[in-house]
């Protein structure tokens, strides 16, 4: 999106320009954590609708915030829900991350849902915010749009045996495994069985030329994430927040006589 006529390269310039970018996973509706990732210095954040609230008022403000400080936003969206999608978009939206893609079909779809035609089936209107209220041509609306990145989840066996016609559809642009859902859809087996289909998924989409995401717990799995060659790499803030507040009363630094004054 541009703001105050000042455009910015578009998450996905930035990834064809071979940039890996640090995002944050906000689970926790928060304007001020939004702000913090953007003073921080993150590409962008995650915003959960799946998990978390799926609240299209609280999402603008989100919005809002994270354009204050040059910061895209993607959105994880709930599975088959093109009205949230479109939304989504209509707000500002740089992305939307779709789970549950287990088939090139459900790829499609997510594309479809992500996109105005002839890409996709989005419905079309320019007097949205991402529009800027209708004060921009229908074709530069139609252009910045393009500049949609979209995200497909890998969540199952099906999915990681599918990965290569999922990563192939026309129009995906990164594939994010959700380890956890994988594991629990393979009745959760040894940790040797999982590993080896995400390893799979992430070649699929790296044969594709696709960037590949990854949600990290810190600072060292990043570090890691960095090494293995992940494009998006993205912080678990509820888990980054939990450990640090877990540090703080673990610590044993509190003094019980110290004069509290």
């Amino acid at each position: 999106m541009t703001e105050h006529g000042a455009p910015r390269r578009s998450l996905k310039q930035r990834l064809a320009d071979g940039e890996r970018l640090r995002g944050a996973l906000l689970r926790l509706p928060s304007e001020t954590l939004v702000e913090m990732a953007g003073v921080a210095g993150f590409d962008f954040v995650v915003i959960d609708c799946e998990h978390g609230p799926a609240d299209t008022a609280l999402l603008q403000q989100h919005l809002t915030a994270a354009a204050a400080h040059g910061m895209d936003v993607l959105v994880r969206v709930g599975s088959a829900e093109p009205a949230l999608a479109l939304r989504c978009l209509d707000l500002g939206a740089a992305g939307l991350i779709h789970p549950h893609v287990d088939s090139r079909e459900d790829a499609r779809r997510a594309v479809e849902a992500s996109h105005y035609p002839p890409w996709g089936k989005r419905g079309f209107a320019t007097y949205s915010r991402a529009g800027r209220f209708g004060t921009v041509t229908a074709a530069d609306h139609v252009a910045a749009s393009r500049e949609t990145l979209v995200v497909t989840m890998v969540e199952t066996r099906r999915a990681c045996d599918d990965a290569d016609a999922i990563a192939g559809t026309e129009g995906v642009d990164a594939v994010l495994v959700g380890p956890a859902d994988l594991a629990a859809d393979c009745g959760f087996p040894e940790p040797g069985v999982v590993d080896g289909l995400i390893a799979r998924a992430h070649d699929a989409a790296r044969a594709n030329q696709r960037a590949v995401m990854t949600i990290v717990p810190g600072l060292d799995a990043a570090r890691a994430a960095e090494r293995q060659g992940f494009q998006l790499i993205v912080y678990n803030m509820a888990h980054v927040l939990m450990d640090t507040l877990r540090s703080l009363t673990a610590s044993g630094t509190t003094d019980a006589t110290a004069d509290p004054a």
